[in-house]
Parts: structure tokens; sequence; C-alpha cells
């Protein structure tokens, strides 16, 4: 009764730990927060290049940049504070995952903890992989959106609407970067087999659609497929691996439940 007592964690420990990880993460966001604030206009002329040269319009004292706009009292202090919240949580991200990851480890046995150790070292180069290439296909994704702007129609564009619409799309698709991290870390500790995660394909891509749609910054078809089509083909990609990972660990099993037989085997006694 006692080892059992001990091998469980109660209800008020677990409560315990995981404010013990928001809070770590809380801090690390609002520390990275600072940083954004700091750094707000490097990071606003970084993020306007697609739509316009937002440093040579400042430089030159131009009233205005691009399509880009702004409005209201509050809207400067608005659009600071949301640029260095979102830049915060961007640059935070490799941390709060870990925090999240932390918080789940402590359930699992000391060789999943050993096998888990891929998610810890992969889930940072895969998210900036994600954050950078989002940041990357901006200027196709915004030119190909601002394409459709009717001729001899002007398109003004809210600076905040645009630049919510640029740092969701960054935070998306690094956040979608995480997703074969996910189920390879599953299927290395034994949680998910390759079949499990192939067979409901069907539902899996109906779910990442779905999700898409209810994250997307925009509505539109192009923005949904632009990040829909690459976590469908990380998602098939993830399960392919994790079919060759079951092959070898089953052959693994079998070679060692087939010597195992074998040494048990009793010697025959001939009278």
């Amino acid at each position: 009764m006692a080892s059992k007592r001990q091998g469980q964690m109660p209800l008020i420990d677990h409560l315990r730990e995981l404010r013990k990880r928001v809070l770590s993460s809380a801090i690390a966001i609002v520390v990275a927060f600072g940083g954004g604030w700091y750094f707000y206009n490097s990071i606003l002329v970084a993020l306007a290049k697609p739509v316009c040269d937002l440093r040579t319009a400042q430089t030159s004292g131009a009233a205005s940049c691009g399509p880009l706009y702004i409005s209201g009292v509050l809207g400067p202090l608005d659009l600071q504070i949301k640029v260095a919240l979102m830049t915060a949580v961007i640059v935070s991200a490799p941390f709060w995952l870990y925090q999240l990851w932390a918080f789940i480890a402590p359930a699992l046995h000391r060789k999943e903890k050993r096998n888990s150790f891929l998610f810890v070292t992969a889930a940072t180069p895969f998210f900036i992989m994600g954050a950078t290439l989002g940041y990357l296909i901006l200027p196709i994704a915004i030119q190909a959106l601002l394409g459709f702007t009717p001729e001899s129609v002007s398109n003004l564009v809210r600076i905040d609407d645009y630049l919510d619409f640029v740092l969701r799309i960054i935070l998306f698709v690094g956040l979608a970067f995480e997703l074969p991290i996910f189920l390879l870390t599953f299927n290395l500790i034994g949680f998910l087999r390759g079949r499990t995660i192939l067979k409901p394909w069907r539902a899996w891509i109906f779910s990442i659609c779905l999700a898409v749609a209810a994250l997307s910054p925009t509505g539109d078809p192009l923005s949904m497929a632009l990040l829909s089509v690459p976590l469908i083909l990380f998602y098939f990609i993830a399960g392919g691996i994790a079919l060759l990972v079951d092959k070898k660990r089953d052959s693994k099993v079998e070679n060692v439940e087939t010597g195992s037989t074998k040494i048990a085997a009793p010697t025959p006694i001939t009278e």
C-alpha cells in the first residue's frame, strides 16, 4: 500500500506543478515583452517590409507608407502593446513549449523520459524554422492577397490589422512545425503507434482544416491552403517515420522473445 501511494502524485501536487510551469512561462513572456517594447520600431520596420519600406519613409519624413494607416487616439499605444506582446509570445515560444513538456514528463517512466529528449532538442529548431518560413512567405502571401483588389480601387490597410495578420501567421507556422515533433515523441515513448497515427487520416485532415479555419488570420481560401497543406504533409511524414520506428522496435522485441524461448527450451531426457 505504501509503495502504491508513493507511485501516485496527489492532485494538489499536480496543481502546484501546473502553477509553477505557468508562472515560469509568464515570466519569460514578460521579459520578452520588455525586449519587444524596446525594439518596437525595428520590429515594426521588419514586419511592414512586405507592404512598404517604412525605414525609408521615416527617414524621408513621408506622411504615409504605402496603404498602411493608423487611426484613433489610443491606436499607437494599442499597436505598440500588440506588437510587443505577440513578439514576446513568439520569441519565448521555445521556453513555454519546454515548460509544457516538463509538466507532462514526470508521468513518464525513465526510459520514456530518455526517449522524450527528442522533443526538447528538436522543438526549438523546428519552431525557429517554422517562424522563419512564415516570415519568408509573407511577401508572396500578402502580394497575392492584395492582388485581388479591383482596379481603380484604393485598398487602405489598418496597420494593427496587418500586423495581427503577420504575427499570427509567423506564430501559427512556427507551431505547425511542432506537429511532427509531438507525434514522433509520443511514438518513441510508446503512447502512439504509426498505424494509430495514420489510420484515422481522414479525421486528421478534417481536424487540421478545421483548426486552420478557426485560427487562420483571415478566412480566405488562399491563406487557409498555405497553412493547412504543410500541416497535412507533416502529419503523413511523421506517420511514415513512426511506422519505420515501430517496425524496428517490433523486430527487436521479436528477436528478444525468440532468443528467450531458445534459452528456456528444456533439454530432452533420454533413458
